[in-house]
């Protein structure tokens, strides 16, 4: 387990002791987060007359939308990967039936090259055969 972290942090112009986890640097960025909020909220018209727990809130919806858009995003990005997982996995399987064919049409292929070498061998000899008995009835007829 990680060391626990004292840090401090500028928020509002205020420093504040942050604790936690996680490292420094991590907490520094939270920081910076919110005072980015901070002033992105001081720029709304209005903002700065509004009461200060009212303003609280609106920063707080403020991160709140943040938030739930980055959940959104990452569901979508999750959908989109999974759709590419699904899509890979059955490319993948389609890969290994045209290999599966591939190697089943090769063996046709030579299981047909060795019977027409088969083939072509028997007809040379009965070629063969043939002219050697034409062969020996022209002889025969000779004598």
């Amino acid at each position: 387990m990680a060391a626990k972290t004292d840090t401090e942090v500028i928020i509002g112009g205020r420093v504040i002791t942050l604790s936690g986890f996680e490292s420094e640097e991590y907490l520094q960025k939270v920081a910076s987060y919110l005072n980015s909020k901070l002033s992105e909220c001081s720029q709304i018209e209005g903002f700065k007359h509004q009461p200060i727990d009212m303003q609280s809130i609106m920063v707080q919806l403020n991160i709140s939308d943040d938030y739930f858009k980055a959940k959104k995003e990452i569901e979508d990005i999750q959908a989109q990967l999974d759709e590419k997982d699904k899509e890979l996995y059955d490319l993948k399987h389609e890969l290994i039936a045209t290999q599966i064919k591939q190697e089943n049409t090769e063996k046709k292929a030579q299981a047909l090259k060795e019977e027409l070498d088969e083939t072509s061998k028997k007809l040379l000899l009965m070629e063969a055969l043939q002219k050697n008995q034409n062969h020996d009835k022209n002889h025969d007829k000779k004598i």
